[in-house]
């Protein structure tokens, strides 16, 4: 589908009006985080500012940009629930507002989102995400609903402009797409075949990204560890993990997602050999049935998957391992729970995304026999659950004692206000929470560094006291810390006015979820 569009930039203000603020809503993974940011960065580019963090609390912003999943069962509900209360809100403006629906959902569902909510305004696709802005003019010039959905990427996301949501650590996407079949997920039909960025481009943006105050990026793709196949090196991502974690300033690198069939030793050997590289590894097992794997289409088996763990721990044995796990997949029978069990049993993961198997429409399980009633797979993800919630107290139990240092981080910390702490993460990507010392004058900011000692474990964090009790609080200023004090500074000067009438105006709210064991 090809159209011209017209050019937002010069519509979205004028001299004489106030700049519209933005919003937007991210359900879903990291993927769908990043492209928010996306959206984000083309949204101000057009002339847009973020919503002050009041208007995005009451959802009253001029445009609401929902960044959709369709991964999970529930996915459809949470977009008409939001949908259904911006109704009433767009009603409500007397200068009335625009909706636009993007993501995996939207590339789903297309021109149905309209029919079901005729009061959205916008809806496009993962293929398509750079025309968002003028779609929103289009559909304000021709006071109609305008969708347009692409087969096919046309313009990688990376090579759009980014508003990113933290000034100390980044996503840095090297691949779009999939190239797997598993016969659960819906992703490959929604983000198309495997497309690898040229190992330069990831390089460009990782050096950006430090140039600006950046020490941590997280690099993203649907199977990272596949990275290389479209350019014919299966060895690039180990050459990748080598070359980003020599960036000259970055001091943390983390990767998701690998797949256990293509995860390679030499994988394991850069991660070892490279100590910008996080001692963290997320590791999906989705079964530990090797019955249910070969009916998943994941083309590996329970002692393979435990064999990686164990050169994994003996390359780098402080690793944390972290894992997806599916219950109730058709036909799982009790005797295959009971091998999943095992291989959590034998795992040790430091946490698991536990998921209840639901039918994804378009995905081969949906048309599986032996459905099983919600009732067995209830009961069996609770025991999975309290496996696991078990196993991640322990391991984090073993940590007690440990001298950490915690890179602190902004909104990790739900309760920090109450507790009188700060919260961040450690190496291994353990969320840490930590008291300040008495009287301690000048609180560090996120981006910094804090040395601490492990005081007390609980199955989702740690707790490290040992400033408040007189022992180890070490902070080290970083770069980072500077860059979160002047952005900060700067959307403090932002939403005072800028002579255009501009609204009050924060950060871009992308709703990053909050990672859990359920």
């Amino acid at each position: 589908m090809s159209t011209t569009l017209t050019d937002a930039s010069a519509t979205a203000s004028t001299p004489q009006t106030p700049r519209r603020t933005y919003l937007v809503k991210t359900l879903g993974c990291q993927m769908n985080v990043h492209d928010s940011e996306h959206m984000a960065g083309m949204l101000e580019e057009a002339g847009y500012v973020a919503a002050s963090p009041e208007q995005a609390a009451a959802e009253d912003a001029d445009v609401i940009v929902i960044n959709t999943c369709a991964v999970r069962e529930n996915a459809a509900d949470k977009l008409y629930g939001n949908l259904g209360r911006l109704a009433g809100t767009k009603r409500s403006r007397p200068g009335g507002m625009q909706i636009a629906v993007g993501g995996c959902l939207a590339q789903k569902d297309r021109s149905g989102i309209v029919e079901r909510a005729p009061w959205v305004d916008v809806v496009f696709g993962t293929h398509n995400l750079d025309v968002l802005p003028a779609l929103l003019e289009r559909a304000r010039h021709n006071a109609a609903a305008q969708v347009e959905i692409e087969e096919s990427l046309k313009v990688f996301p990376s090579t759009l402009p980014t508003r990113r949501e933290s000034a100390y650590a980044g996503w840095v996407s090297i691949s779009v797409g999939c190239n797997n079949t598993c016969t659960f997920c819906i992703v490959p039909h929604l983000r198309g075949k495997e497309r690898d960025r040229r190992p330069g481009d990831v390089l460009a943006e990782v050096e950006a990204l430090v140039a600006t105050g950046a020490i941590e990026v997280t690099l993203l793709g649907q199977n990272v560890n596949s990275y290389g196949v479209g350019f014919g090196d299966r060895g690039a991502f180990a050459k990748l993990l080598r070359a980003v974690g020599a960036v000259d300033g970055l001091e943390r690198v983390r990767f998701t997602s690998p797949h256990p069939a293509a995860f390679t030793d030499d994988v394991i050997a850069a991660m070892a050999a490279t100590p910008t590289v996080m001692p963290q590894l997320h590791m999906p097992l989705q079964s530990g049935s090797d019955r249910v794997l070969r009916a998943m289409r994941r083309s590996y088996r329970a002692e393979r998957f435990l064999g990686i763990l164990d050169r994994v721990r003996d390359a780098i044995p402080h690793a944390a391992i972290t894992s997806d796990i599916i219950v109730g997949f058709p036909g799982e029978t009790e005797e295959d729970f009971a091998a999943t069990l095992e291989v959590v049993e034998a795992s040790r993961f430091a946490s698991a995304f536990t998921f209840q198997y639901s039918p994804r429409p378009g995905t081969p399980a949906a048309d599986l026999p032996d459905q099983l009633p919600k009732a067995v797979v209830q009961e069996r993800y609770e025991r999975l659950v309290a496996l696991q919630e078990r196993i991640s107290l322990e391991e984090n139990q073993a940590q007690v004692g440990r001298r950490v240092e915690v890179l602190v981080s902004h909104g990790d910390g739900r309760k920090d206000a109450e507790t009188r702490r700060l919260s961040g993460r450690a190496p291994d990507n353990r969320l840490v929470h930590l008291a300040l010392p008495d009287g301690w004058a000048q609180p560090p900011r996120p981006g910094d560094m804090v040395t601490v000692d492990v005081t007390q474990a609980a199955p989702h964090h740690l707790v490290a006291d040992s400033g408040a009790l007189g022992g180890t609080f070490e902070v080290r200023s970083t770069r980072a810390s500077q860059a979160w004090q002047a952005r900060r500074a700067g959307d403090d000067a932002h939403a005072h006015g800028d002579g255009c009438g501009t609204a009050p105006a924060g950060p871009v709210s992308l709703g990053i979820p909050v990672l859990a064991t359920r």
